[in-house]
């Protein structure tokens, strides 16, 4: 292996850099939706705030089945652009866009059939459990301009381009709040109209990325076979490491939903702030992911370790200050989403215990990239099936023993997250020990 100058350290710093501060803003869309949401329904009341707890557990991992989209395009991109392969690139990002709006539309109206049961699954009876349903089945219409607006980010990401990303999510955002606030307190549609300003945001988040897709200047290609074929390849692997992905926050909301309204409406507030800040960190898995990628792409290993390494490093020192930043925001932020007083005391602990677990999600989130980028999917898929039995034993315990609460639930998330970081870390170190080089699996 050979040396790398310390000027050329600093130059992928900087690259570094250029990339993850604009990817943390499109990176955290998703999360904004649901955090403007959560703020806006909590001052109708706390059974409105279940409902869309249950709700927003649901389409998370409904939206996030399709993510694959977004990361293995990425990966396709950034390893043949490296390549100087601008023909097959344009082709992967058109299967992409093909696969996104089939995937979108097969999901909504699959969605809109199973809604009600999802609800039930997930602990939501009574007066939570119709509103919940109504809010999945309006969301659903999202769904497919949600999965382009995937295929578009992974696009432009492969391609080093993440201001763009930055600046459709900050107008789809803008409109989100505007229109839910229209909805729900000029209109008074309740829950509804928080359910539809977010399906408006995402319906013009999906057509800008199209639009610029086209103009960039390595446009969607008409895909052939192979292309859509490899993009469902690769979206079942990341698929099912993605449910397995899912499972586990969606678990911990159906365990606090068993703990009672007040619990659960805490979680909902403090899951929904920790994940905003905490998914700010994955912006240090895109520049992770691509100059992993495109090193990989042209054979260069050590080029590939240090990408992986100063990316890891940012992390860990982000994850910190976001440990710092969660503790601080617990005493303040609860009273911005609800005015009932022990759903503020529970947010507070929440937050509290949610504060301890952002180095974890740190490394976790970088080391995601690193493996993207390295393209081992079936690694991917097998360490997140693994690491749902570091979380099952505390949650069980939990479930168990209700006066364990949110504290509880906290520390078997923290110790999901040890475990992803463990497992990742220790398939990056042998794959480069190894002086191993696969192709995308």
């Amino acid at each position: 292996m050979r040396a790398v100058p310390t000027a050329e350290g600093r130059d992928l710093d900087r690259r570094i850099a250029r990339l993850a501060i604009p990817a943390i803003g499109s990176i955290a869309a998703e999360p904004l939706y649901n955090l403007a949401d959560t703020a806006i329904v909590g001052h109708l009341g706390r059974n409105p705030l279940d409902a869309l707890a249950i709700a927003t557990a649901a389409l998370s991992l409904v939206g996030w089945l399709a993510i694959f989209l977004a990361t293995a395009t990425t990966t396709q991109v950034a390893r043949l652009t490296a390549r100087g392969e601008q023909a097959a690139a344009g082709r992967a990002v058109g299967a992409a866009y093909a696969v996104a709006a089939g995937w979108g539309a097969v999901t909504c109206a699959l969605i809109v059939v199973i809604a009600p049961y999802l609800v039930t699954l997930l602990g939501g009876h009574g007066g939570i459990g119709p509103a919940a349903t109504s809010y999945i089945r309006i969301s659903a219409l999202g769904l497919p301009f949600l999965y382009v607006s995937y295929a578009g980010n992974g696009h432009l990401t492969g391609m080093e381009n993440t201001r763009t990303p930055l600046a459709i999510a900050v107008v789809a955002n803008v409109i989100n709040v505007a229109l839910e606030v229209a909805f729900v307190f000029g209109l008074h549609a309740g829950l509804a109209g928080s359910a539809w300003g977010t399906v408006a945001a995402q319906v013009i988040a999906g057509a800008a990325y199209a639009v610029v897709s086209r103009r960039s200047a390595c446009p969607p290609a008409r895909p052939a076979r192979p292309d859509v074929a490899e993009v469902l390849r690769d979206g079942h692997r990341l698929s099912v490491r993605t449910i397995a992905l899912g499972v586990v926050p969606l678990a911990a909301t159906a365990v606090a939903a068993r703990l009672g309204p007040v619990p659960l409406a805490g979680q909902q507030i403090a899951y929904r702030v920790w994940a905003l800040l905490a998914l700010s960190t994955d912006a240090l898995a895109v520049p992770a992911q691509v100059y992993v990628s495109a090193a990989l792409g042209t054979g260069d290993w050590p080029a590939a370790r240090l990408a992986a390494r100063r990316t890891l490093v940012f992390g860990l020192v982000a994850g910190v200050g976001l440990a710092v930043v969660t503790l601080a925001l617990a005493f303040g932020v609860p009273q911005a989403f609800t005015a009932d007083p022990a759903v503020r005391h529970a947010a507070l602990i929440g937050l509290v215990c949610a504060a301890v677990t952002q180095p974890l999600a740190a490394l976790a989130y970088v080391y995601d990239g690193v493996i993207l980028g390295l393209g081992d999917y079936t690694a991917m898929r097998r360490v997140m099936l693994l690491v749902i039995l570091a979380f099952a034993p505390l949650a069980l315990l939990t479930l168990r023993f209700h006066g364990l609460g949110l504290p509880g639930v906290w520390a078997a998330l923290g110790c999901w997250l040890a475990a992803r970081s463990v497992l990742l870390g220790r398939r990056w170190t042998a794959a480069w020990q190894a002086d191993d080089k696969p192709g995308p699996a």
